[in-house]
Formats: C-alpha cells, sequence, structure tokens
C-alpha cells in the first residue's frame, strides 16, 4: 500500500509512505522525505594529503552537494483503537524536528555541530539521524534509517 504526498512548505517536498507487513503481527511502516545539504569528507585526524587520497574530489575545500532521500522506518503492533502503528502526523512531525530543521539546505559541517569533529560520511548522517529520532519518537518504535546520498550509494542504520 503506498500514498504519494506533495506539500508547499515554502519549499517542495514530496514525501512516500509506504506500509508494509513485518515480523509476525507486528507492522512496519515507513515515511520518505527529500533534503538538500553540502558537505566536505575531511578528517582532522589525517593531513591534507591523506584527506584527498582517502575521499579523492569528495575532499574539496569548497565542499560539494546532495539531494538526500532519507526512509524512517518504524514498527509495533497495530493500535486496536486508532489502527496504526504510529500517528502519521507525529511521525511527520519528528521528521520535521530531527531532520529536515538541522539538515536541509544546510552545510554539514559548518552550520551542524554534531559534525564539527565528526566526518560527515553519509554513515554518520544516518547516525545523526537516528539519534535525533530517538529523542522524539516512542521507546522502541524506531527500526531503521536509511539514507542514500546518491540512487546508488545508500546506507541503513538500526541503531547498533
Amino acid at each position: 500500500m503506498e500514498f504519494l504526498s506533495a506539500e508547499w512548505d515554502g519549499v517542495y517536498q514530496a514525501q512516500l509512505l509506504i506500509i508494509i507487513g513485518f515480523e509476525g503481527s507486528a507492522y512496519a511502516f515507513k515515511k520518505i522525505s527529500y533534503l538538500s545539504a553540502t558537505h566536505r569528507l575531511h578528517s582532522k585526524s589525517l593531513s591534507n594529503q591523506e584527506n584527498l587520497r582517502l575521499f579523492g574530489k569528495c575532499n574539496n575545500p569548497n565542499g560539494h552537494g546532495h539531494n538526500y532521500k532519507v526512509e524512517v522506518t518504524v514498527h509495533g503492533e497495530i493500535d486496536p483503537v486508532t489502527g496504526m502503528v504510529m500517528n502519521l502526523t507525529d511521525l511527520k512531525k519528528h521528521m520535521e524536528e530531527a531532520i529536515m530543521k538541522p539538515l536541509d539546505h544546510k552545510n554539514l559541517d559548518l552550520d551542524v555541530p554534531y559534525f564539527t569533529d565528526t566526518v560527515s560520511t553519509t554513515e554518520n548522517v544516518a547516525v545523526y539521524i537516528w539519534e535525533n529520532l530517538q529523542k522524539l519518537l516512542p521507546v522502541g518504535v524506531l527500526y531503521k534509517v536509511k539514507v542514500y546520498e546518491t540512487d546508488n550509494n545508500s546506507v541503513v542504520y538500526k541503531g547498533q
């Protein structure tokens, strides 16, 4: 079952909701958001030459940008009263607070304090999003965060 909605909140944002059967009687659904951000892959623990050798063109001092796709999957039992695993309006608000506000149209390395001493790889972006969502969602509801840096490169993080 898929639902697609487009919204205008100053910036076009497409969101896709997919409801999937999940592990026995529990269910999961994922909500997808898109964000744009710039960053530079650069480790303060390495020399400039080592960074260039390791990260190549992604170590450009001026940075480079991505249109990230973020899938957030939550899971649990369907509430017999509401018929939902989680209120979609609440999830949308939490994703806005945990993902869009701090990351969208930002320079990750300069605008997001988390990345001051953490290399802004897609792996670390996924961890950042997980940690932010964990603070807002009910305990045990968050199942995974998947971040696509490109159509060909993605990272899945399950909090482990």
